[in-house]
């Protein structure tokens, strides 16, 4: 399934779209995508809060007239083993298979790797009537530690999972049994996090930013975080050539803006194709503010900067803000779908043109460098594997290259990177690597660049899936150092794959001009058009070049991935599809 050798003969639009109906949907909101302009450092995205509950049985019994007094501590795991408290548990007095009362609440975050280390100790007698937070854990007998990802504990089918407890690394055998118990982690999603907000905006009187016509007014709506810069969450649609804009309902939940009461900006921006918008105005207030406003009935007047700096002053506009709608309910989630079965699969293209360069030469992009630093392309394929493969309950990847010329056969825009001629799956992320490095020796680098035979591969996987009802969605990762010549029919590709449980990350590496590229991202304002006009039923790419934040603040993963349970839950409400 899903082997590809060929210029790409397989199209979406052919008869993998058959049990997919073909037909572009009107269901899509106007959420699906954020510009990318005002993506910048510090975007987040699914957030949501996440209580843990803790448990443990066959605790070893440290003390000699009694059990052990047991408290459990929180620590979060850097990539570099540095670990930071996050948490403890009150005490639980004389019990070998405590259960502990309080809970840890901590901010989910789909785009990171969130590791934890939890220890738990028994607590001597002189220290039980001292706060837990004031305790020396230093003079405390260490009963034994456990670590995982939150990613593992939210991805089991009850949200729970058994930890053997062992000892320090490091340590020295303190008894001769191994057994030190097993600590159990169960997660539950906070009711606030699936809480969601249904706002209607309109404006009055806008001034025009054309000279000739009325602007093109749209919405974006940012979050303020600690360090100042908005970080965007929502917009709406375009409407063009209007003066008094009435647009369609805006969703906001506690994932995107963190609390009811976190201060968000609404800017009101007249579009502009190039993606250099112009502001008309914009307001701060928060979600308790603009339910305010919305039964207050009044309109609230924009404001526009003047000057530069701190020392600028708003000046209010004519043009008024009104809240027509303002509507919460709960709905279902992105934690709740995978709670019900629901698993990402994970793909990979990987671009093999001539234009990388000799791969035995340093200087080219797929060099291998002795010393065991990562190249460009093993970068993204490691720090997005190893987010998605928790998500992924086989962890056999599809794998192909295009752009080369394998033995044995013309150039190929579709190759199964493990040189296979029948199937195009490998085992994990290792697998990955492992085909990566054989194939940079057993291929000759070629070219054009194409994307539309690796799309249209995964496309096919994709609707074969549909058509089983399975409860997959497929992420296929493009990893390219130039610009595609086939630009329509990727377009054409998109626009089909648009219908289907997939979305598509491209990363650019190397330095080429990614315009053309960012033109596939809908997160520039308005969604792709077929060759036949057909529009794109929902956003489903993300583009991020490597040297646009290779040394901000945003990792590779976090840039890519911050879109895809929002991309996720766009696709599930188009088909009406519940947990």
């Amino acid at each position: 399934m899903g082997s590809c050798w060929s210029d790409g003969s397989h199209g979406v639009g052919g008869g993998g779209m058959v049990g997919v109906g073909g037909t572009s949907s009107s269901a899509a909101t106007a959420n699906d995508a954020v510009d990318y302009y005002l993506k910048s450092r510090g975007f987040n995205g699914l957030f949501s809060q996440i209580e843990l509950s803790f448990s443990a049985s066959n605790l070893r019994d440290r003390d000699v007239v009694s059990k052990s007094d047991a408290m459990v501590v929180v620590y979060t795991k850097g990539r570099d083993g540095t670990l930071g408290e996050l948490f403890r548990s009150e005490v639980v007095l004389n019990s070998l298979n405590p259960k502990w009362i309080r809970k840890f609440t901590i901010g989910y975050q789909f785009e990171i790797v969130q590791t934890l280390l939890f220890r738990v100790y028994d607590i001597d007698t002189q220290f039980q009537n001292s706060k837990e937070e004031m305790l020396r854990l230093d003079e405390q007998q260490f009963l034994g530690e456990a670590t995982c990802t939150l990613s593992e504990i939210i991805t089991k089918s009850n949200r729970t999972i058994a930890l053997e407890l062992m000892r320090k690394e490091g340590d020295a055998a303190q008894t001769q049994s191994n057994n030190h118990g097993k600590l159990v982690v169960h997660a539950e999603e906070s009711l606030a996090s699936k809480t969601t907000t249904e706002i209607v905006f309109r404006c009055l009187n806008l001034e025009s930013k054309d000279h000739f016509s009325k602007s093109d007014p749209f919405l974006v709506i940012s979050k303020i975080v600690e360090h100042g810069k908005p970080i965007p969450v929502s917009k709406t649609e375009v409407l063009k050539n209007d003066a008094n804009p009435l647009w369609k309902p805006v969703f906001l939940s506690v994932q995107q803006v963190g609390s009811k009461e976190c201060p968000l900006v609404i800017e009101c921006l007249d579009f502009n194709g190039n993606g250099n918008h112009n502001l008309i105005g914009k307001v701060q207030k928060s979600l308790s503010d603009l339910e305010k406003v919305h039964l207050s009935g009044q309109g609230i007047n924009l404001l526009l900067p003047t000057g530069v700096g701190p020392k600028h002053e708003d000046r209010a506009l004519k043009s008024q803000l009104f809240v027509d709608k303002f509507t919460e309910t709960v709905q279902h989630t992105f934690l709740e779908y995978l709670a019900s079965g629901f698993e990402l699969n994970f793909m990979v293209a990987i671009d093999f043109t001539a234009s990388n360069g000799n791969p035995r030469l340093p200087d080219s992009l797929h060099y291998i460098d002795p010393t065991g630093r990562l190249n460009a392309y093993q970068r993204a394929i490691v720090e997005v594997g190893e987010v998605l493969q928790f998500y992924d309950y086989d962890k056999r990847f599809p794998a192909w290259g295009f752009g080369a010329r394998p033995i044995d056969i013309p150039v190929s825009h579709c190759f199964n990177l493990n040189g296979s001629s029948t199937y195009c799956e490998v085992d994990g992320i290792q697998g990955i690597m492992n085909a990566y490095n054989g194939a940079l020796f057993n291929v000759s680098f070629a070219g054009p660049t194409l994307f539309g035979p690796v799309i249209n591969a995964a496309a096919t996987i994709a609707s074969e899936s549909l058509a089983q009802n399975a409860r997959r969605y497929y992420v296929l990762l493009i990893i390219t150092d130039g610009v595609i010549t086939d630009l329509q029919e990727t377009k054409d590709a998109l626009v089909s794959a648009s219908d289907l449980p997939l979305s598509i990350l491209i990363v650019g590496v190397g330095g080429a001009d990614y315009k053309e590229m960012e033109v596939l991202d809908g997160d520039k304002g308005e969604r792709l058009e077929s060759s036949n006009g057909r529009v794109a039923s929902r956003d489903i790419v993300q583009f991020v070049a490597l040297r646009d934040i290779q040394y901000g603040e945003v990792s590779v993963v976090e840039a890519l991935l911050a879109e895809l349970p929002s991309q996720f839950l766009t696709y599930m409400k188009n088909r009406n599809i519940t947990p």
